[in-house]
């Protein structure tokens, strides 16, 4: 009995121990990883709308800007080009020759003039003639550029601003993870939550082990990856996520942890990576979370905090306490160890009771046989119908 209890004995609030591993998801979701040594480099060219949406906001915004300058620089240079070789320069205060662009008496005015035609501003101060016909073909080619361009970097930008992303930062996970029991097994529980009044459609939620193993032939896998069933056979792992839930992956047969005792997972090196996936409500794009946990910050012996109340008319959500948890009782042995522990209770308890009932049995036959002599062959008939068989009976046949 004393064992069971200090089985039971609850954990402190956060283990002491610090370890240094590196991280391979941050709290925030980013993935730690860096691309090095990327030798074709002309890959991320042949999808330069992706690339320009994945490069930081001051490099969208630089290469936005140069793209639209460098253009109006290119065209500003071929209109002062003919206009330097159709000798307009040369005649400008001439009122009887026809320039190819009135007005046009610089690199300037010819970079104004790009802008013009480009952007469709148009002052009427300078104006392309119909005496001209490389400037009508050129006027053309800009305008046709110039809307590709417009098409191109807008696009870019306005998917960049709804990437959701954004919409994953409402997208909360509870700093820590808790093991506790749950209807008697073992159960490794994470808290989400949502921020925001718009739902996440089609919710659904991952777990993944990063542990480093060895295979049986001697290869190290530094960084091996390892799904925890969070409810994926049951349909549990697609949430209506309304309020903050607790996920939940049971410690069975099939877990990695299932021989981990309390003692044994403090002194083991994984992260937990969960991923909480799903289509933002207002746009339809589809929106992913990250968040993982290391050993440290899995808390044996613990359970989150309600965070849900009844109002008059409606469920209320203090997320001041969501990430909160309190200590609970909860065996330190691993979830094997309990499992074979229930199953020899099951088995005495399966043996003993039977024996107890074919003692009382036995006993009332022996004082009817006392009472009644004359009747003791029957009643000790009697008293043998009503026996239940016992281990040691049948041993003994």
């Amino acid at each position: 009995m004393a064992q069971d209890n200090a089985a039971f004995s609850p954990g402190p609030a956060e283990p002491a121990r610090r370890r240094g591993r590196q991280r391979y998801v941050e709290k925030d979701g980013r993935c730690n990883v860096q691309q090095g040594h990327v030798g074709e480099t002309y890959r991320y060219l042949t999808d330069l709308f992706t690339t320009l949406v994945d490069l930081r906001w001051r490099l969208s915004l630089l290469f936005f800007v140069l793209a639209y300058a460098l253009t109006w620089l290119f065209f500003g240079a071929i209109w002062w080009l003919i206009a330097y070789g159709r000798g307009d320069l040369e005649h400008l205060g001439d009122a009887a020759w026809t320039p190819c662009v009135h007005n046009l008496n610089g690199f300037v005015a010819a970079f104004l003039f790009s802008i013009e035609t480009e952007t469709t501003i148009g002052y009427g101060h300078r104006v392309i003639t119909d005496q001209c016909p490389e400037g009508i073909v050129l006027l053309l080619l800009q305008a046709i550029l110039g809307s590709m361009v417009n098409a191109f970097m807008v696009g870019c930008m306005f998917v960049k601003i709804s990437q959701p992303n954004k919409r994953a930062a409402t997208l909360v996970f509870s700093s820590h993870a808790v093991v506790a029991l749950r209807d008697g097994r073992l159960c490794l529980m994470f808290r989400v939550g949502d921020l925001r009044s718009s739902h996440i459609v089609e919710a659904s939620i991952r777990a993944k082990l990063i542990r480093s193993r060895q295979t049986q032939e001697g290869e190290f896998i530094p960084l091996h990856q390892t799904d925890l069933s969070v409810g994926f056979d049951t349909g549990d792992d697609r949430l209506f996520l309304v309020s903050p839930l607790v996920i939940s992956h049971e410690i069975d047969a099939a877990s990695p942890f299932w021989d981990a005792s309390r003692r044994a997972l403090e002194r083991d090196d994984f992260e937990i990576v969960v991923i909480l996936e799903g289509m933002v409500e207002a746009t339809g794009m589809t929106c992913q979370a990250r968040s993982s946990y290391l050993v440290d910050e899995v808390l044996w012996g613990h359970r989150f905090t309600s965070v849900l109340t009844l109002e008059d008319g409606f469920y209320e959500v203090d997320y001041a306490s969501f990430h909160e948890t309190f200590e609970v009782p909860t065996p330190s042995c691993s979830a094997r160890e309990l499992a074979e522990a229930e199953a020899r209770l099951d088995a005495h308890l399966y043996w003993s009771i039977p024996s107890r009932l074919d003692e009382r049995v036995e006993e009332e036959g022996a004082r009817e046989g006392a009472g009644e002599e004359a009747e003791g062959e029957a009643g000790a008939d009697k008293g043998k119908k009503g026996c239940l068989p016992t281990p040691e009976s049948e041993s003994k046949v």
